[in-house]
């Protein structure tokens, strides 16, 4: 379904109408190429979310300093951890607001301090008017991030509405099956 929306996949039924400008990250590390240094990256995947080298090289000190790679920016990417790539990819995707940045999964590795400081950066997205598609199984970051939320099941919608009651039928859910 994230896949269609970004334009990585086809529907294979029905049409996505989207407008604006879409910064995924949905897989760790989608776009990088292990070979290349992180800082080479930056270049490669902000390529593919469409900014010009001029931009990217304006922006260049303001991603490294918000990733807090450091010296590890000229390292190979295969030499990164989930945690680090994460970093360097909601570092790039989050430079320029896009009308719709898609998370998936991406915030649940990294430290702690990290984790808030991209909370913060979406939440000052949100308040200026940027669609997020936050895709969590943290029920405390989907409470903590999100106003609104939809639960699905191979596909299938099971909830959706306020965020609080979907969370409620997610958690029974899980009990279920326990």
């Amino acid at each position: 379904f994230l896949k269609a929306i970004a334009g990585i996949l086809k529907p294979y039924k029905g049409t996505i109408k989207v407008r604006g400008r879409i910064a995924p990250l949905i897989e760790l590390g989608a776009g990088f190429d292990r070979q290349y240094t992180g800082a080479e990256n930056i270049y490669l995947y902000g390529a593919m979310l469409g900014y010009s080298k001029e931009f990217l090289e304006a922006r260049y000190d303001e991603i490294v300093e918000f990733s807090e790679l450091g010296s590890f920016i000229d390292v190979p990417v295969k030499n990164y951890s989930s945690g680090m790539r994460a970093r360097l990819g909601f570092s790039v995707a989050t430079i320029v607001e896009p009308d719709i940045l898609i998370l998936d999964e991406v915030l649940s590795v990294g430290d702690a301090k990290f984790r808030k400081k991209c909370e913060n950066r979406i939440q000052s997205m949100f308040d200026k008017g940027v669609t997020v598609i936050f895709v969590s199984h943290s029920t405390s970051q989907v409470l903590r991030m999100c106003n609104k939320g939809i639960l699905l099941e191979q596909g299938r919608l099971i909830a959706q509405g306020d965020v609080e009651d979907v969370v409620s039928v997610y958690e029974a859910k899980m009990s279920e099956n326990e």
